[in-house]
Protein backbone atom coordinates (compact mmCIF):
# COMPACT_ATOMS: atom_id res chain seq x y z
CA UNK A 1 0.00 0.00 0.00
CA UNK A 2 2.94 2.15 -0.57
CA UNK A 3 1.87 3.67 -3.84
CA UNK A 4 -0.42 6.38 -3.97
CA UNK A 5 -3.02 7.10 -6.72
CA UNK A 6 -1.79 9.08 -10.02
CA UNK A 7 -3.09 12.09 -10.96
CA UNK A 8 -7.31 12.23 -11.49
CA UNK A 9 -9.99 14.84 -12.29
CA UNK A 10 -10.47 14.67 -8.49
CA UNK A 11 -6.99 15.42 -7.91
CA UNK A 12 -6.92 18.07 -10.21
CA UNK A 13 -10.05 19.73 -8.57
CA UNK A 14 -8.17 19.61 -5.26
CA UNK A 15 -5.05 21.17 -6.27
CA UNK A 16 -6.82 23.93 -7.66
CA UNK A 17 -8.72 24.78 -4.62
CA UNK A 18 -5.48 24.22 -2.33
CA UNK A 19 -3.49 26.74 -5.10
CA UNK A 20 -6.61 29.41 -4.63
CA UNK A 21 -6.54 29.08 -1.17
CA UNK A 22 -10.05 27.46 -1.05
CA UNK A 23 -8.99 24.90 1.36
CA UNK A 24 -5.66 24.50 3.10
CA UNK A 25 -6.18 20.58 4.47
CA UNK A 26 -7.66 17.66 2.29
CA UNK A 27 -10.23 15.43 4.36
CA UNK A 28 -12.31 12.22 3.29
CA UNK A 29 -14.70 10.18 4.48
CA UNK A 30 -16.02 6.49 3.60
CA UNK A 31 -19.66 6.70 4.98
CA UNK A 32 -21.39 3.04 4.18
CA UNK A 33 -24.32 2.37 5.37
CA UNK A 34 -24.51 -1.28 7.56
CA UNK A 35 -26.85 -2.69 5.98
CA UNK A 36 -25.33 -5.09 4.20
CA UNK A 37 -21.78 -6.37 3.15
CA UNK A 38 -19.52 -4.40 0.90
CA UNK A 39 -18.80 -5.73 -2.46
CA UNK A 40 -16.12 -4.82 -5.21
CA UNK A 41 -17.79 -1.52 -6.20
CA UNK A 42 -17.47 -0.05 -2.45
CA UNK A 43 -13.65 -0.83 -2.89
CA UNK A 44 -13.23 1.62 -5.37
CA UNK A 45 -14.82 4.30 -3.27
CA UNK A 46 -12.61 3.18 -0.44
CA UNK A 47 -9.68 3.46 -2.58
CA UNK A 48 -10.26 6.75 -3.75
CA UNK A 49 -11.57 8.04 -0.30
CA UNK A 50 -8.57 7.13 1.66
CA UNK A 51 -5.77 7.15 -0.98
CA UNK A 52 -6.88 11.00 -1.62
CA UNK A 53 -6.65 11.54 1.86
CA UNK A 54 -3.07 10.02 1.95
CA UNK A 55 -1.79 11.52 -1.65
CA UNK A 56 -2.69 15.47 0.25
CA UNK A 57 -1.27 13.80 4.22
CA UNK A 58 -5.05 14.28 4.83
CA UNK A 59 -6.80 11.99 6.85
CA UNK A 60 -10.06 10.06 5.93
CA UNK A 61 -12.75 8.59 8.74
CA UNK A 62 -14.52 5.88 8.72
CA UNK A 63 -17.88 6.58 9.40
CA UNK A 64 -21.06 4.77 9.28
CA UNK A 65 -24.05 6.45 7.88
CA UNK A 66 -26.55 4.53 10.31
CA UNK A 67 -29.84 6.69 10.05
CA UNK A 68 -32.48 3.67 8.89
CA UNK A 69 -32.50 1.45 11.87
CA UNK A 70 -34.93 -1.22 10.82
CA UNK A 71 -32.36 -2.68 7.73
CA UNK A 72 -29.03 -1.83 9.89
CA UNK A 73 -27.25 -4.29 12.08
CA UNK A 74 -23.86 -4.51 14.30
CA UNK A 75 -23.23 -7.56 11.95
CA UNK A 76 -22.57 -5.11 8.96
CA UNK A 77 -20.61 -2.91 10.74
CA UNK A 78 -18.16 -5.46 11.92
CA UNK A 79 -18.14 -7.12 8.30
CA UNK A 80 -17.39 -3.70 6.79
CA UNK A 81 -14.55 -2.74 9.39
CA UNK A 82 -13.09 -5.99 9.02
CA UNK A 83 -13.23 -5.81 4.71
CA UNK A 84 -11.30 -2.34 4.65
CA UNK A 85 -8.33 -3.57 7.03
CA UNK A 86 -8.26 -6.72 4.75
CA UNK A 87 -7.90 -4.27 2.33
CA UNK A 88 -5.23 -2.93 3.74
CA UNK A 89 -6.49 0.88 4.82
CA UNK A 90 -6.39 2.95 8.37
CA UNK A 91 -9.07 5.07 9.13
CA UNK A 92 -8.12 8.18 11.26
CA UNK A 93 -11.58 8.16 13.47
CA UNK A 94 -14.78 5.76 13.46
CA UNK A 95 -17.96 7.84 13.53
CA UNK A 96 -21.54 7.16 13.59
CA UNK A 97 -24.18 9.55 11.62
CA UNK A 98 -26.38 8.32 15.20
CA UNK A 99 -23.28 10.11 17.41
CA UNK A 100 -24.25 13.74 15.60
CA UNK A 101 -28.47 12.74 16.02
CA UNK A 102 -28.83 15.46 18.99
CA UNK A 103 -26.89 17.73 16.72
CA UNK A 104 -28.74 17.02 13.41
CA UNK A 105 -32.36 17.51 15.45
CA UNK A 106 -31.09 21.03 16.58
CA UNK A 107 -30.54 21.60 12.79
CA UNK A 108 -33.81 20.53 11.87
CA UNK A 109 -34.96 23.02 14.89
CA UNK A 110 -32.91 25.81 13.56
CA UNK A 111 -34.37 24.90 9.92
CA UNK A 112 -37.75 25.02 11.00
CA UNK A 113 -37.44 28.45 13.13
CA UNK A 114 -35.92 29.76 9.95
CA UNK A 115 -39.14 29.07 7.64
CA UNK A 116 -36.94 26.08 6.12
CA UNK A 117 -38.91 23.32 6.92
CA UNK A 118 -42.12 21.92 7.99
CA UNK A 119 -44.07 18.99 9.38
CA UNK A 120 -46.36 17.33 7.00
CA UNK A 121 -49.24 15.01 7.52
CA UNK A 122 -49.67 13.46 4.10
CA UNK A 123 -49.03 10.02 3.52
CA UNK A 124 -46.00 8.49 1.44
CA UNK A 125 -48.32 7.88 -1.59
CA UNK A 126 -49.65 11.46 -1.12
CA UNK A 127 -46.23 13.27 -1.24
CA UNK A 128 -45.04 10.70 -4.45
CA UNK A 129 -48.34 11.92 -5.63
CA UNK A 130 -47.72 15.43 -5.31
CA UNK A 131 -44.18 15.90 -6.19
CA UNK A 132 -44.63 15.69 -9.95
CA UNK A 133 -42.91 13.82 -12.81
CA UNK A 134 -39.76 15.17 -14.87
CA UNK A 135 -42.00 17.27 -17.12
CA UNK A 136 -44.83 17.90 -14.82
CA UNK A 137 -43.56 20.58 -11.57
CA UNK A 138 -45.02 19.56 -8.15
CA UNK A 139 -48.12 21.02 -5.46
CA UNK A 140 -47.74 22.61 -2.64
CA UNK A 141 -48.33 20.12 0.41
CA UNK A 142 -51.47 21.75 2.20
CA UNK A 143 -49.99 21.81 5.12
CA UNK A 144 -46.78 23.81 3.99
CA UNK A 145 -47.46 27.01 5.20
CA UNK A 146 -47.72 25.55 9.08
CA UNK A 147 -46.34 28.58 11.12
CA UNK A 148 -43.46 28.38 12.90
CA UNK A 149 -44.75 27.77 16.00
CA UNK A 150 -46.79 24.87 15.26
CA UNK A 151 -44.26 23.48 13.17
CA UNK A 152 -41.81 23.67 16.08
CA UNK A 153 -44.69 21.97 18.10
CA UNK A 154 -45.23 19.13 16.20
CA UNK A 155 -41.84 18.34 15.48
CA UNK A 156 -41.55 18.14 19.19
CA UNK A 157 -44.67 16.19 19.77
CA UNK A 158 -43.17 13.66 16.83
CA UNK A 159 -39.76 13.36 18.93
CA UNK A 160 -41.49 12.82 22.43
CA UNK A 161 -43.04 9.74 20.80
CA UNK A 162 -46.99 11.23 20.49
CA UNK A 163 -47.52 10.35 16.52
CA UNK A 164 -47.43 6.51 15.02
CA UNK A 165 -45.52 5.36 12.20
CA UNK A 166 -46.41 7.08 9.20
CA UNK A 167 -48.66 9.61 10.07
CA UNK A 168 -46.46 12.67 9.98
CA UNK A 169 -42.50 13.78 8.39
CA UNK A 170 -40.43 16.74 8.73
CA UNK A 171 -39.72 18.12 5.31
CA UNK A 172 -37.64 21.08 3.32
CA UNK A 173 -39.58 23.80 2.35
CA UNK A 174 -37.73 24.58 -1.07
CA UNK A 175 -39.55 24.83 -4.59
CA UNK A 176 -42.14 22.29 -5.80
CA UNK A 177 -41.30 23.40 -9.31
CA UNK A 178 -38.09 22.79 -9.47
CA UNK A 179 -36.81 20.84 -11.97
CA UNK A 180 -34.59 18.55 -9.70
CA UNK A 181 -37.31 16.40 -8.20
CA UNK A 182 -34.36 15.95 -5.22
CA UNK A 183 -35.14 19.63 -4.26
CA UNK A 184 -39.23 19.08 -4.20
CA UNK A 185 -39.69 19.90 -0.32
CA UNK A 186 -37.70 16.38 0.60
CA UNK A 187 -38.34 14.33 3.91
CA UNK A 188 -35.74 15.24 6.34
CA UNK A 189 -37.20 13.17 9.11
CA UNK A 190 -39.17 10.13 9.49
CA UNK A 191 -41.35 8.33 12.48
CA UNK A 192 -40.24 5.20 13.25
CA UNK A 193 -40.70 3.52 16.66
CA UNK A 194 -38.02 0.97 16.37
CA UNK A 195 -34.49 0.55 18.23
CA UNK A 196 -31.58 1.74 17.04
CA UNK A 197 -28.16 -0.26 17.36
CA UNK A 198 -26.16 2.61 19.10
CA UNK A 199 -28.98 4.98 20.33
CA UNK A 200 -31.46 2.23 21.55
CA UNK A 201 -34.77 3.83 22.45
CA UNK A 202 -33.63 7.55 22.43
CA UNK A 203 -35.31 7.97 19.27
CA UNK A 204 -38.14 7.55 17.36
CA UNK A 205 -37.92 9.71 14.65
CA UNK A 206 -34.70 9.41 12.36
CA UNK A 207 -33.23 11.55 9.57
CA UNK A 208 -32.66 10.43 6.06
CA UNK A 209 -29.81 10.16 4.54
CA UNK A 210 -29.62 13.30 2.41
CA UNK A 211 -30.20 15.40 5.39
CA UNK A 212 -28.18 13.62 7.83
CA UNK A 213 -24.76 12.91 5.47
CA UNK A 214 -23.98 16.45 4.03
CA UNK A 215 -24.65 17.58 7.81
CA UNK A 216 -22.55 14.95 9.45
CA UNK A 217 -19.60 15.78 6.37
CA UNK A 218 -19.64 18.94 7.63
CA UNK A 219 -19.64 18.42 11.45
CA UNK A 220 -16.98 16.12 10.90
CA UNK A 221 -14.79 18.66 8.87
CA UNK A 222 -14.99 16.75 5.73
CA UNK A 223 -13.24 18.79 2.71
CA UNK A 224 -14.12 16.62 0.13
CA UNK A 225 -17.20 14.46 -0.05
CA UNK A 226 -16.37 11.87 -2.96
CA UNK A 227 -19.25 9.51 -3.90
CA UNK A 228 -20.57 7.81 -7.01
CA UNK A 229 -21.92 9.13 -10.15
CA UNK A 230 -25.64 8.43 -8.99
CA UNK A 231 -25.78 11.59 -6.08
CA UNK A 232 -24.82 13.90 -8.76
CA UNK A 233 -28.27 14.93 -9.05
CA UNK A 234 -28.54 15.17 -4.95
CA UNK A 235 -25.38 17.94 -5.04
CA UNK A 236 -28.20 20.54 -4.92
CA UNK A 237 -29.83 19.32 -2.24
CA UNK A 238 -26.68 18.58 -0.36
CA UNK A 239 -25.87 21.66 -0.62
CA UNK A 240 -28.75 23.54 -0.06
CA UNK A 241 -28.61 21.91 3.99
CA UNK A 242 -24.94 23.05 4.28
CA UNK A 243 -25.27 26.24 3.50
CA UNK A 244 -28.87 26.90 5.62
CA UNK A 245 -27.06 25.48 8.22
CA UNK A 246 -24.16 27.73 7.49
CA UNK A 247 -20.89 26.22 8.35
CA UNK A 248 -16.98 28.56 7.37
CA UNK A 249 -15.48 25.29 6.08
CA UNK A 250 -18.44 23.94 3.67
CA UNK A 251 -17.18 20.27 1.96
CA UNK A 252 -17.41 20.39 -1.58
CA UNK A 253 -19.50 17.26 -3.14
CA UNK A 254 -17.45 15.44 -6.03
CA UNK A 255 -18.82 12.60 -7.87
CA UNK A 256 -16.96 9.70 -9.57
CA UNK A 257 -18.40 6.73 -12.08
CA UNK A 258 -18.60 3.81 -10.51
CA UNK A 259 -17.55 0.61 -10.48
CA UNK A 260 -19.47 -1.35 -12.88
CA UNK A 261 -18.53 -4.95 -13.58
CA UNK A 262 -20.04 -7.62 -16.33
CA UNK A 263 -21.77 -10.76 -15.50
CA UNK A 264 -22.03 -9.54 -12.31
CA UNK A 265 -24.84 -7.68 -10.00
CA UNK A 266 -24.05 -5.10 -7.46
CA UNK A 267 -27.25 -4.00 -6.23
CA UNK A 268 -27.17 -4.38 -2.61
CA UNK A 269 -30.79 -5.10 -2.97
CA UNK A 270 -30.30 -8.15 -5.42
CA UNK A 271 -27.43 -9.45 -3.42
CA UNK A 272 -29.39 -9.68 -0.48
CA UNK A 273 -32.14 -10.89 -2.98
CA UNK A 274 -29.82 -13.79 -3.60
CA UNK A 275 -29.00 -14.20 -0.25
CA UNK A 276 -32.38 -14.18 1.30
CA UNK A 277 -33.57 -17.01 -1.97
CA UNK A 278 -31.02 -19.30 -0.71
CA UNK A 279 -29.31 -18.83 -4.33
CA UNK A 280 -26.03 -18.43 -2.69
CA UNK A 281 -25.03 -19.89 0.13
CA UNK A 282 -24.42 -16.64 1.91
CA UNK A 283 -22.44 -13.14 1.61
CA UNK A 284 -19.61 -14.72 1.56
CA UNK A 285 -19.87 -17.18 -1.31
CA UNK A 286 -16.88 -17.40 -3.43
CA UNK A 287 -19.07 -16.58 -6.35
CA UNK A 288 -20.52 -13.48 -4.84
CA UNK A 289 -18.63 -9.80 -5.42
CA UNK A 290 -18.88 -8.90 -2.21
CA UNK A 291 -15.33 -8.76 -0.04
CA UNK A 292 -16.18 -11.39 2.10
CA UNK A 293 -17.03 -13.76 -0.95
CA UNK A 294 -14.17 -12.77 -3.42
CA UNK A 295 -11.15 -13.33 0.32
CA UNK A 296 -13.46 -16.57 0.47
CA UNK A 297 -12.95 -17.35 -2.61
CA UNK A 298 -8.54 -16.40 -2.57
CA UNK A 299 -8.92 -13.17 -4.19
CA UNK A 300 -5.66 -11.44 -2.90
CA UNK A 301 -6.66 -7.97 -1.43
CA UNK A 302 -3.58 -6.51 -3.78
CA UNK A 303 -5.19 -7.59 -7.09
CA UNK A 304 -7.96 -5.50 -6.12
CA UNK A 305 -6.08 -2.80 -5.27
CA UNK A 306 -4.48 -3.32 -8.86
CA UNK A 307 -7.65 -3.94 -10.68
CA UNK A 308 -9.20 -0.34 -9.62
CA UNK A 309 -5.76 1.47 -10.72
CA UNK A 310 -6.27 0.07 -14.23
CA UNK A 311 -9.62 0.96 -14.34
CA UNK A 312 -8.98 4.40 -12.92
CA UNK A 313 -10.73 7.07 -11.51
CA UNK A 314 -13.22 8.72 -13.71
CA UNK A 315 -17.27 10.32 -14.31
CA UNK A 316 -17.60 8.64 -17.39
CA UNK A 317 -20.12 5.47 -17.28
CA UNK A 318 -18.87 2.04 -18.21
CA UNK A 319 -19.29 -1.57 -17.47
CA UNK A 320 -15.09 -3.07 -17.11
CA UNK A 321 -14.67 -6.99 -18.02
CA UNK A 322 -14.42 -9.09 -15.34
CA UNK A 323 -11.64 -10.72 -16.76
CA UNK A 324 -9.75 -7.77 -16.25
CA UNK A 325 -10.43 -8.58 -12.55
CA UNK A 326 -9.41 -12.47 -12.76
CA UNK A 327 -5.96 -11.22 -15.20
CA UNK A 328 -5.23 -9.32 -12.09
CA UNK A 329 -5.36 -11.88 -9.24
CA UNK A 330 -3.47 -14.45 -11.90
CA UNK A 331 -0.72 -12.02 -11.86
CA UNK A 332 -0.54 -11.58 -8.09
CA UNK A 333 -0.95 -15.38 -7.54
CA UNK A 334 1.55 -16.08 -10.55
CA UNK A 335 4.01 -14.39 -8.67
CA UNK A 336 3.69 -15.49 -4.76
CA UNK A 337 1.42 -18.53 -4.61
CA UNK A 338 3.40 -21.46 -4.31
CA UNK A 339 3.09 -24.58 -6.05
CA UNK A 340 1.73 -28.01 -5.08
CA UNK A 341 0.69 -31.20 -7.25
CA UNK A 342 -3.13 -32.16 -7.10
CA UNK A 343 -4.72 -34.79 -9.54
CA UNK A 344 -8.53 -33.29 -9.51
CA UNK A 345 -10.08 -36.24 -11.54
CA UNK A 346 -8.03 -38.97 -10.64
CA UNK A 347 -6.74 -42.74 -12.45
CA UNK A 348 -4.13 -44.96 -11.08
CA UNK A 349 -0.99 -45.32 -13.06
CA UNK A 350 0.94 -48.17 -11.95
CA UNK A 351 4.68 -48.45 -12.77
CA UNK A 352 5.44 -51.95 -13.67
CA UNK A 353 8.82 -52.22 -13.36
CA UNK A 354 9.48 -50.20 -10.23
CA UNK A 355 10.37 -51.83 -6.82
CA UNK A 356 6.96 -52.94 -4.60
CA UNK A 357 8.53 -51.66 -1.75
CA UNK A 358 10.58 -48.77 -2.47
CA UNK A 359 9.76 -45.06 -1.50
CA UNK A 360 11.84 -42.32 -2.81
CA UNK A 361 11.77 -38.70 -1.62
CA UNK A 362 12.00 -36.17 -4.28
CA UNK A 363 12.62 -32.48 -3.88
CA UNK A 364 10.15 -30.50 -5.19
CA UNK A 365 10.30 -26.42 -5.68
CA UNK A 366 7.53 -24.41 -4.70
CA UNK A 367 8.10 -21.74 -6.95
CA UNK A 368 10.29 -22.10 -10.03
CA UNK A 369 11.23 -18.01 -10.31
CA UNK A 370 11.83 -17.65 -6.26
CA UNK A 371 14.49 -19.96 -4.75
CA UNK A 372 14.11 -18.02 -1.70
CA UNK A 373 10.68 -19.67 -1.34
CA UNK A 374 12.38 -23.22 -1.03
CA UNK A 375 11.46 -26.82 -1.73
CA UNK A 376 9.87 -29.74 0.02
CA UNK A 377 10.23 -33.66 -0.74
CA UNK A 378 7.61 -34.94 -2.32
CA UNK A 379 7.21 -39.07 -1.99
CA UNK A 380 7.56 -41.08 -5.13
CA UNK A 381 6.34 -44.97 -5.11
CA UNK A 382 4.92 -47.98 -7.67
CA UNK A 383 1.43 -46.46 -7.78
CA UNK A 384 0.29 -43.08 -8.13
CA UNK A 385 -2.60 -40.76 -9.40
CA UNK A 386 -2.62 -38.63 -12.51
CA UNK A 387 -5.18 -36.76 -14.28
CA UNK A 388 -8.01 -38.76 -16.74
CA UNK A 389 -6.83 -36.12 -19.28
CA UNK A 390 -3.34 -36.98 -18.89
CA UNK A 391 -4.23 -40.41 -20.97
CA UNK A 392 -5.91 -40.80 -24.39
CA UNK A 393 -5.85 -44.19 -25.71
CA UNK A 394 -5.81 -42.78 -29.11
CA UNK A 395 -4.50 -39.29 -28.92
CA UNK A 396 -5.58 -36.69 -31.32
CA UNK A 397 -3.20 -34.05 -32.92
CA UNK A 398 -0.67 -32.46 -30.56
CA UNK A 399 -1.66 -34.06 -27.57
CA UNK A 400 1.94 -34.95 -25.73
CA UNK A 401 0.90 -36.46 -22.54
CA UNK A 402 0.06 -40.31 -22.25
CA UNK A 403 -1.01 -42.61 -24.79
CA UNK A 404 0.11 -46.41 -25.30
CA UNK A 405 3.76 -46.28 -27.02
CA UNK A 406 4.25 -42.72 -25.41
CA UNK A 407 6.61 -41.42 -22.92
CA UNK A 408 6.31 -38.58 -20.49
CA UNK A 409 8.09 -37.13 -17.81
CA UNK A 410 6.72 -36.90 -14.73
CA UNK A 411 6.92 -33.45 -12.59
CA UNK A 412 10.54 -33.83 -11.13
CA UNK A 413 10.72 -37.42 -11.57
CA UNK A 414 11.05 -39.78 -14.00
CA UNK A 415 10.62 -40.39 -17.80
CA UNK A 416 8.16 -43.32 -18.01
CA UNK A 417 6.56 -45.20 -21.03
CA UNK A 418 3.31 -46.04 -20.95
CA UNK A 419 3.01 -49.78 -21.99
CA UNK A 420 -0.66 -50.79 -21.73
CA UNK A 421 -4.09 -49.70 -19.63
CA UNK A 422 -7.36 -51.41 -18.08
CA UNK A 423 -10.77 -50.33 -18.42
CA UNK A 424 -14.40 -50.80 -16.48
CA UNK A 425 -17.44 -52.42 -17.96
CA UNK A 426 -18.29 -49.02 -19.61
CA UNK A 427 -15.13 -48.66 -21.21
CA UNK A 428 -13.57 -45.98 -18.90
CA UNK A 429 -10.06 -46.15 -17.92
CA UNK A 430 -9.43 -47.23 -14.73
CA UNK A 431 -5.41 -48.05 -14.77
CA UNK A 432 -2.50 -46.84 -16.63
CA UNK A 433 0.51 -49.13 -16.84
CA UNK A 434 3.63 -48.02 -17.75
CA UNK A 435 7.71 -48.50 -16.80
CA UNK A 436 10.02 -46.22 -16.12
CA UNK A 437 13.66 -45.26 -16.96
CA UNK A 438 15.41 -45.73 -13.93
CA UNK A 439 18.27 -43.32 -15.79
CA UNK A 440 15.89 -40.20 -15.75
CA UNK A 441 15.65 -39.22 -12.06
CA UNK A 442 14.68 -35.34 -11.74
CA UNK A 443 13.31 -35.90 -15.16
CA UNK A 444 16.68 -35.48 -17.39
CA UNK A 445 17.35 -38.67 -20.50
CA UNK A 446 20.74 -39.15 -20.13
CA UNK A 447 20.92 -40.01 -24.07
CA UNK A 448 19.48 -37.03 -24.64
CA UNK A 449 16.38 -38.18 -26.36
CA UNK A 450 13.28 -35.33 -26.46
CA UNK A 451 10.39 -36.19 -24.62
CA UNK A 452 7.66 -32.96 -24.96
CA UNK A 453 5.33 -33.37 -22.36
CA UNK A 454 5.36 -32.88 -18.44
CA UNK A 455 2.54 -34.56 -16.38
CA UNK A 456 1.57 -33.64 -12.91
CA UNK A 457 1.19 -36.96 -10.45
CA UNK A 458 0.52 -37.84 -6.80
CA UNK A 459 2.05 -40.64 -4.44
CA UNK A 460 -1.21 -42.77 -3.99
CA UNK A 461 0.85 -43.99 -0.42
CA UNK A 462 0.15 -40.76 1.04
CA UNK A 463 -2.27 -38.66 -0.68
CA UNK A 464 -4.81 -36.69 0.82
CA UNK A 465 -8.59 -36.54 -0.21
CA UNK A 466 -10.32 -33.24 -0.49
CA UNK A 467 -13.05 -31.79 -1.71
CA UNK A 468 -12.49 -29.56 -4.85
CA UNK A 469 -15.20 -26.60 -5.07
CA UNK A 470 -14.60 -25.62 -8.78
CA UNK A 471 -15.92 -21.71 -8.69
CA UNK A 472 -16.89 -20.03 -11.66
CA UNK A 473 -19.55 -16.70 -12.37
CA UNK A 474 -21.90 -16.45 -10.94
CA UNK A 475 -24.34 -15.48 -14.37
CA UNK A 476 -23.93 -16.27 -17.87
CA UNK A 477 -25.50 -13.04 -19.41
CA UNK A 478 -23.37 -9.80 -19.37
CA UNK A 479 -25.97 -7.36 -17.59
CA UNK A 480 -27.70 -9.47 -15.46
CA UNK A 481 -29.52 -6.48 -13.26
CA UNK A 482 -31.02 -5.60 -16.30
CA UNK A 483 -34.77 -6.13 -15.41
CA UNK A 484 -35.85 -5.03 -18.91
CA UNK A 485 -35.86 -8.66 -20.71
CA UNK A 486 -38.30 -10.18 -18.06
CA UNK A 487 -35.86 -12.27 -16.86
CA UNK A 488 -35.68 -13.39 -13.34
CA UNK A 489 -31.99 -13.13 -11.16
CA UNK A 490 -32.58 -17.21 -11.38
CA UNK A 491 -33.02 -17.52 -15.22
CA UNK A 492 -29.69 -15.75 -15.64
CA UNK A 493 -27.58 -17.86 -13.49
CA UNK A 494 -24.36 -20.21 -14.62
CA UNK A 495 -25.41 -23.70 -14.08
CA UNK A 496 -21.85 -24.42 -13.90
CA UNK A 497 -21.06 -21.74 -11.40
CA UNK A 498 -20.45 -23.92 -9.05
CA UNK A 499 -19.19 -27.55 -9.65
CA UNK A 500 -17.82 -30.07 -6.87
CA UNK A 501 -15.20 -32.83 -7.02
CA UNK A 502 -15.51 -35.54 -4.29
CA UNK A 503 -12.35 -38.01 -3.74
CA UNK A 504 -9.64 -35.18 -5.51
CA UNK A 505 -6.09 -36.42 -4.59
CA UNK A 506 -3.39 -33.80 -3.10
CA UNK A 507 0.43 -34.15 -2.17
CA UNK A 508 0.40 -34.22 1.61
CA UNK A 509 2.30 -30.93 1.95
CA UNK A 510 -1.31 -29.48 1.89
CA UNK A 511 -1.53 -30.67 5.34
CA UNK A 512 0.51 -27.66 6.66
CA UNK A 513 -1.55 -25.36 4.91
CA UNK A 514 -3.99 -22.69 6.87
CA UNK A 515 -7.75 -21.64 6.12
CA UNK A 516 -7.36 -18.93 3.41
CA UNK A 517 -3.68 -20.02 2.22
CA UNK A 518 -3.53 -19.64 -1.14
CA UNK A 519 -2.24 -22.45 -3.57
CA UNK A 520 -1.17 -22.96 -7.44
CA UNK A 521 -2.05 -26.62 -8.33
CA UNK A 522 0.36 -27.16 -10.91
CA UNK A 523 -1.27 -27.09 -14.84
CA UNK A 524 -4.91 -26.55 -13.31
CA UNK A 525 -4.95 -23.16 -11.47
CA UNK A 526 -4.82 -21.09 -8.33
CA UNK A 527 -6.76 -22.70 -4.69
CA UNK A 528 -7.17 -21.73 -1.41
CA UNK A 529 -7.98 -23.69 1.55
CA UNK A 530 -12.07 -22.90 2.61
CA UNK A 531 -13.50 -22.25 6.02
CA UNK A 532 -15.72 -25.20 6.07
CA UNK A 533 -12.89 -27.30 6.22
CA UNK A 534 -12.11 -29.67 8.76
CA UNK A 535 -9.50 -32.35 9.73
CA UNK A 536 -11.66 -35.36 8.32
CA UNK A 537 -12.79 -33.21 5.21
CA UNK A 538 -10.18 -31.20 3.29
CA UNK A 539 -12.48 -28.74 1.41
CA UNK A 540 -10.41 -26.08 -1.51
CA UNK A 541 -11.76 -23.51 -3.64
CA UNK A 542 -11.05 -22.70 -7.09
CA UNK A 543 -9.84 -19.05 -7.23
CA UNK A 544 -8.86 -18.50 -11.01
CA UNK A 545 -8.46 -20.36 -13.42
CA UNK A 546 -4.64 -20.92 -15.41
CA UNK A 547 -4.07 -19.99 -19.11
CA UNK A 548 -4.29 -23.07 -20.93
CA UNK A 549 -2.97 -23.52 -24.54
CA UNK A 550 -4.22 -26.75 -24.72
CA UNK A 551 -8.26 -25.95 -23.53
CA UNK A 552 -7.75 -23.38 -26.67
CA UNK A 553 -7.09 -26.37 -28.86
CA UNK A 554 -9.60 -28.84 -27.52
CA UNK A 555 -12.11 -26.25 -28.21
Amino acid sequence: MDEVITSNFIHDIIDEDLKNGVNSRVQTRFPPEPNGYLHIGHAKAIYIDFKTAEKYGGICNLRFDDTNPVKEDVEYVDAIMEDIKWLGFKWANVYYASDYFDFLFECAVKLIKQGDAYVCDLSADEIREYRGTLTEPGKNSPYRDRSVEENLDLFYRMAKGEFPDGSRVLRAKIDMASPNLNMRDPVMYRIAHVPHHQTGDKWCIYPMYDFAHPLSDAKEGVTYSLCSLEFENHRPLYNWFIEKIGFKEPPKQIEFARLNLNYSVMSKRKLLEMVNKKIVSGWDDPRMPTLCGLRRRGYPPEAIIDFIEKVGVSKAYSIVDIGLLESCVRDRLNSNAPRLMAVLDPIKLVIDNYPDDLVEELPVEYHPDHEEMGSRNVTFSKELYIERSDFMIEPVKKYYRLYPGNEVRLKSAYIVKCTSYETDENGNVTCVHCTYDPETRGGNAPDGRKVRGTIHWVNAKDAVDAEVRLYDRLFKVENPADDSDGLSLEDKLNPDSLIILKGCKIEKDILNAKVGQSFQFMRQGYFCIDKDSTEDNLIINRTVQLNSSWDKIAQ
